[in-house]
């Protein structure tokens, strides 16, 4: 674990040091984010606050993961090509949800950015091109289950749950994505977890990733710690959500990421339910406001509170799920 715990280090300072320059760069052209006006009154304070942050973070994993892998990449080796699709999948998602976030800010739709259809169209267009490269290039087809000794082959039906978990991992952690910190201490916390069963299965190329991974996402954090100087936007939370759930996939694990990723589950749960229940009834609602830490925001509930709560689930159900990992 020394040298990815060092790269993880590493990608920190190699992120931090140009944050500042980046929120320099985003205030000159005037790329804020803007707030919904349904959302809780003390949020109107972060209107202008820059984003598309997740640049930050894109920049650096890829940088270093290159960098480290430039031999395999080239040889096109089995390392070459395992790793270059979780790289292939931050660097499409970011691209994707980059647009998003520009499409919000300087688009017609300003405040909404692309049209629910038209990004998940495009996530699922991306999702089946990353399964395909899972199951028939990395020959990925099996689920490992706690208690069972061997991984069960599940054949051609890898494909579309491969592709359910990469749309809605990353669409869980962009929901996710509404306080000071949140999705980027549960995304490192999930990174972490996934480091260590990667660790655990003798996985040294998904090791190094996932800690550089962790070592950006602390050097986002150091901004956007509350109150937040930067805000990751859809960039870095679609990139993140979906890559999340690419080395899942590639664990063979990808079983237990509801478990670890609980937040984001919890997060993408509320939204899913508080539309189904307030079509059924025409006008009623189970949560105050979703996402849920909207909910209990408006239960009275600090920013902060919600936060830091929020990452002890995660953090605890990441315990759980590394433990389950391990039986």
């Amino acid at each position: 674990m020394a040298w990815p715990l060092t790269l993880g280090t590493i990608a920190f300072f190699l992120a931090v040091i140009w944050g500042a320059p980046l929120i320099r760069l985003l205030k000159t052209y005037s790329l804020g984010k803007q707030i919904r006006i349904d959302e809780p009154t003390r949020h109107r304070v972060k209107t202008g606050t820059p984003t598309m942050g997740g640049v930050m973070i894109i920049g650096p994993v890829l940088i270093i993961t290159i960098g480290l892998n430039l031999a395999a990449l080239m040889g096109n080796t089995l390392i070459g090509r395992s790793i270059l699709v979780p790289m292939g999948t931050m660097l499409t998602f970011g691209i994707l949800g980059a647009l998003d976030d520009w499409a919000g800010i300087r688009g017609v739709r300003q405040g909404d950015g692309l049209t629910a259809r038209n990004k998940l169209l495009v996530q699922v267009i991306l999702a089946f091109g990353i399964a395909c490269a899972l199951h028939f290039v990395l020959d990925l087809r099996s689920i490992a289950i706690p208690l069972v000794p061997t991984k069960i082959d599940i054949g051609l039906l890898y494909i579309p749950i491969a592709m359910f978990f990469v749309v809605g991992f990353s669409n869980a952690v962009n929901l996710t994505d509404g306080l000071d910190s949140l999705a980027g201490w549960t995304s490192a916390i999930a990174f972490a977890c996934y480091g260590v069963i990667a660790y655990l299965q003798g996985q040294a190329y998904l090791v190094v990733f996932c800690f550089t991974v962790v070592g950006a996402l602390l050097a986002f954090l150091w901004y956007n710690a509350h109150p937040a100087e930067l805000f990751m936007g859809d960039t870095g939370a679609l990139a993140l959500g979906a890559t999340l759930a690419v080395v899942a996939l590639m664990t063979g694990q990808w079983l237990l990421l509801p478990l670890i990723g609980l937040v984001f589950v919890a997060e993408a749960l509320s939204v899913i339910i508080q539309v189904a229940y307030f079509k059924w009834t025409r006008g009623k609602r189970v949560f105050k406001m979703a996402p849920l830490h909207l909910h209990f925001e408006l239960l009275g509930w600090s920013e902060t509170q919600v936060v830091q709560r929020f990452w002890l689930v995660a953090l605890l159900a990441g315990m759980l799920g590394i433990a389950l990992a391990l039986v």
